[in-house]
């Protein structure tokens, strides 16, 4: 059958589908525009230094890093499940549960590493879920990711009895407090991540099968590309990468909080799509969404320090994504009309 057979052997074959691009990228895949976006982060940085004083100082700017870690790590996740045409609401979930399982893990009494363990674990397996249910179930992404958004957050709470969890061993919280040559582990962390998700989406047949899938799954499935496989395993990455925040914030906060993480999701959805890439898949890079998280995560930072109210930092989240995902459909619409 289709579904089973041999993928990525033909670049032309398992490239995206048409997005309009008139120039190709690494090894057939489309380029994402970044440098508008980058001059943007510039900007803002800029104009917070003057509004801002304490913007450029040593705390707020270790908060920043840990802020960019946090969102970031997640972000190369769900770069992947939106290439494909996807989405994932439950990433702020996971975050928080597999935070949580690790606290708890931890103070019954396993070392640091298997707290890590753990939350890799349990977030790959929530990942897993969410890609079997939406590539073998065929339930839609939208609703099975909002359904685990809701059994993730009262999970949380259940298993913590609503509780903060705090005070884990030095193998735990050196992650998010240790230092190599003078730079904080969360900045090398985050880069590896980064760096392994680009290799990945530029330089292997699976990446070409992400971006083929997204592009047109249909063209994708009769080129011979096992399109639920790809479907499954882009949510399992997303969910080991939440994992992986999970491990950030809980390791630096020194405390696991059943909170946690609430509006993550949305963050690392304004990140990725302001980034580059379509939510109607196709199209996205790794540049590209770690440009959209120094935009994001700047911004927030900027809207704190001039003490912006919480609700109208929602506010301009929500307005964020609406904007970005209105100029992608434009240029979807008028990439279709130059076709």
């Amino acid at each position: 059958m289709a579904e089973s057979g041999a993928a990525g052997t033909e670049p032309g074959k398992t490239q995206a589908a048409p997005e309009g691009s008139g120039r190709r990228g690494v090894r057939g895949i489309p380029p994402t525009g970044t440098g508008p976006i980058l001059a943007a982060w510039l900007l803002l940085c800029v104009v917070l230094a003057f509004l801002a004083p304490n913007f450029l100082q040593v705390d707020n700017l270790a908060q920043l890093i840990a802020q960019w870690a946090v969102v970031g790590i997640a972000a190369v996740g769900v770069t992947f499940v939106i290439i494909t045409a996807g989405i994932d609401l439950s990433v702020g979930a996971i975050v928080a549960l597999t935070g949580m399982l690790a606290a708890i893990s931890m103070q019954g009494g396993v070392p640091g590493f298997v707290g890590i363990l753990v939350a890799l674990g349990a977030g790959l397996l929530i990942g897993a879920f969410n890609g079997f249910s939406t590539a073998y179930f065929g339930i839609a992404p939208f609703i099975v990711t909002l359904a685990v958004l809701s059994m993730g957050r009262g999970l949380t709470l259940a298993v913590s009895g609503g509780q903060t969890v705090f005070g884990f061993p030095a193998s735990f919280t050196f992650v998010g407090r240790a230092e190599i040559l003078g730079v904080s582990l969360l900045v090398w962390l985050t880069l590896a991540v980064f760096a392994t998700g680009y290799l990945v989406l530029s330089h292997t047949a699976f990446g070409r099968q992400v971006y083929a899938v997204g592009g047109d799954r249909e063209a994708a499935r009769l080129a011979g590309i096992p399109v639920r496989r790809v479907t499954f395993l882009v949510y399992a990455i997303s969910g080991l990468c939440a994992g992986l925040s999970a491990v950030v914030l809980t390791s630096r906060l020194n405390s696991a909080l059943p909170s946690a993480a609430e509006g993550l999701e949305l963050q690392v959805i304004a990140a990725v799509v302001i980034g580059g890439a379509s939510l109607f898949g196709g199209r996205g890079s790794m540049v590209g969404t770690l440009v959209g998280v120094l935009l994001i995560g700047t911004l927030n930072n900027g809207l704190t320090l001039l003490n912006v109210p919480p609700f109208w930092v929602q506010f301009v989240h929500g307005a964020v994504v609406f904007l970005a995902v209105l100029v992608d459909a434009l240029n979807r619409r008028r990439r279709g009309r130059a076709g």
